[in-house]
């Protein structure tokens, strides 16, 4: 297992730089169709960062020069703040999530954003980009972008990049993804390790081709990532996966107990996948110090549900025919 591990990442690992800007043009024009691109950011209550993303793809991957990315989806899924305005003025669509497929009443979470995504692009190519970063910079989108461009035999290619975490005024280089080194890695390197040559497996910046998209069940939390690297390996085999270089990643940091409840939901998706078991106990009860002084508990529901693989709904059907 091992040796295919690293086979695969001699072939199915680059560097965004691998892949300038006008050989994806060039492969783009030669694809026609199937080259579209679709961007989606999923988006909360993030008017500090999402305008500066949308604006930096607008400004170096949309123009008449770059013509790489054919449209940028804002799905908002009940901002509070001036997310939806910040995100239209700089040149993105904005959807609200509640406003797709209506019929069905959306439940809380990003993999229910993302599957529901799907259902108001167009692209063949989708790319997903998580709204809270800074700094950004758009190889994140033609880093990733790039491979399923330019290698038919890939579905679905992910971002690998540095992630120090940074809190209190300090920097630790590599202290970020504390849920992946803590919970994903082991869990896929003990029951899927040839899964194991991925960076940055819960990372939410990825592209996929939509008939791969289209196919798959969506863990409506944070196990939307470990549940469709999972159920990718298991549709389309280990040599359709990719994983792309695309630098630091800088971006808000989780406190402890939100970690705690993203491992809950993590290690839910992967227990389903492993067993199909019915779930004993499907909460996560946490502690915090009260003002008394002792330690108070606060329960939080898990994430169980799924949705369906998209082409088991009607509306998009009928979408996609028309």
């Amino acid at each position: 297992m091992l040796d295919e591990v690293e086979r695969w990442l001699e072939r199915r690992s680059w560097s965004a730089a691998d892949r300038p800007l006008d050989l994806l043009l060039a492969a783009k024009r030669a694809a026609g169709p199937r080259g579209t691109v679709s961007v989606v950011l999923p988006a909360l209550d993030e008017e500090a960062t999402v305008g500066e993303i949308v604006a930096a793809i607008r400004r170096d991957l949309m123009t008449d020069e770059v013509p790489l990315v054919d449209e940028l989806v804002v799905v908002d899924s009940g901002s509070r703040d001036r997310t939806a305005q910040v995100a239209a003025r700089a040149g993105a669509r904005v959807v609200q999530r509640d406003a797709i497929l209506p019929r069905l009443p959306a439940l809380p979470g990003k993999g229910e954003v993302l599957w529901r995504s799907l259902l108001v692009t167009s692209g063949e190519i989708v790319c997903f980009v998580d709204a809270d970063l800074r700094s950004f910079d758009s190889r994140f989108v033609s880093g990733i972008v790039g491979p399923l461009l330019t290698e038919p035999g890939l579905r679905l290619v992910k971002a690998m990049y540095d992630r120090p975490l940074e809190t209190g005024g300090a920097v630790v280089p590599a202290g970020g993804g504390r849920v992946t080194e803590l919970v994903a890695r082991p869990l896929l390197n003990l029951h899927w390790p040839r899964l194991a040559g991925f960076v940055q497996p819960l990372g939410g910046e990825y592209a996929a081709r939509r008939s791969l998209l289209e196919r798959l069940p969506f863990p409506i939390g944070y196990g939307v990532e470990l549940g469709m690297l999972i159920d990718s390996l298991s549709l389309v085999g280990l040599d359709a996966l990719g994983q792309v270089d695309v630098g630091v990643r800088h971006h808000r940091h989780q406190d402890g107990q939100a970690l705690g409840r993203m491992s809950a939901a993590i290690y839910r998706t992967a227990h389903l996948r492993l067993s199909r078991a019915p779930l004993v106990r499907p909460r996560l009860t946490q502690f915090h110090r009260a003002p008394s002084g002792g330690f108070a508990p606060l329960t939080h529901p898990v994430d169980i549900d799924e949705r369906p693989p998209m082409c088991q709904i009607p509306e998009y059907l009928t979408r996609r025919a028309a």
